[in-house]
């Protein structure tokens, strides 16, 4: 069998197979063969998991398209790895094809307390987890408040939405590299990407609008790589990298997608991750869309 699996919501299945790993009170059914999934504790003896967190480990050998026989995936091997926002649309695809891939998943939502614009949370989050995980991924942001749109003139400017999307799509993500830099190997590969967006390139910008969306993912673009240069010193294989996820077929900004051509959030997810795979220490600090491509800051 070959490319991504399914997304995590609802029940999707790979023939007549499914696995189904419970988390946050959703059931997410995949079709992974007919072995079932493992719980994978991970936490310190005696500990509940914090609410907001699931884990779950899914041995299958019928890996998805950049997982080879030798558990590789998109030539590297990964093990573990910590999903915030695992119940968004994409953040809930990357923890399904994760998962397929034969990948023990541990998942963060702010459905069930775990909010990156609270340091507090972040810090009782993360706080509970024991051991490395080889990738961090953080796919959590927002094209604008909630009951608000993105500012499309300069007369819609205003200074509370700007703090807001600046807290949520550029802080966030660095309070979850602050706090998680612990449980990334300091030896070996390790990597830490977020969901950016294209819009907040600045040398690509040819329509205007989205002020405050966009200056807050090139901010997001610029902590990232300032971030990596001090992280290389830590931890010499480490990967820091800024994604583009593509224009992606969920509710996050289907109002203002304007036409244009939409991917599904597994194919995104599956696309994302190979990208992932590929990316060498040499690359981190970079900001690349779904296929690799580097994209101008």
């Amino acid at each position: 069998m070959t490319g991504t699996s399914a997304m995590a919501a609802g029940r999707a299945g790979f023939g007549n197979d499914r696995v189904r790993v419970r988390a946050m009170g959703v059931d997410y059914t995949r079709g992974f063969g007919k072995e079932k999934p493992e719980i994978h504790p991970g936490m310190r003896d005696g500990q509940k998991p914090p609410a907001g967190m699931f884990r779950a480990k899914v041995n299958w050998k019928g890996a998805g398209r950049a997982l080879g026989s030798d558990g590789k995936q998109g030539g590297a091997a990964m093990d573990r790895a910590l999903v915030v926002g695992a119940t968004g649309g994409i953040g809930a695809a990357v923890v399904a094809t994760l998962a397929a891939r034969g990948v023990a998943v541990t998942g963060l939502s702010r459905r069930d307390g775990f909010d990156v614009t609270d340091e507090a949370a972040v810090v009782r989050g993360l706080g509970a987890l024991e051991g490395a995980f080889d990738l961090v991924f953080v796919a959590t942001g927002a094209l604008a408040p909630p009951g608000r749109g993105p500012e499309k003139a300069l007369r819609a400017f205003d200074p509370d939405q700007v703090a807001a999307q600046f807290t949520l799509n550029a802080t966030g993500p660095m309070l979850v590299l602050k706090h998680a830099l612990r449980l990334l190997p300091r030896e070996g590969r390790a990597v830490f990407v977020a969901l950016s967006a294209r819009v907040g390139s600045i040398g690509d910008n040819g329509l205007g609008g989205w002020y405050s969306y966009r200056a807050s993912k090139a901010a997001l673009n610029q902590m990232l790589r300032t971030a990596a240069i001090e992280v290389a010193r830590t931890h010499r294989q480490a990967v820091i990298a800024a994604l583009h996820p593509g224009t992606v077929d969920t509710g996050f900004g289907a109002a203002f997608h304007g036409g244009r051509a939409t991917i599904a959030p597994d194919v995104a997810a599956g696309l994302l991750l190979d990208t992932i795979g590929r990316l060498t220490p040499e690359d981190s600090g970079g900001f690349f869309d779904n296929a690799g491509g580097r994209i101008p800051w």
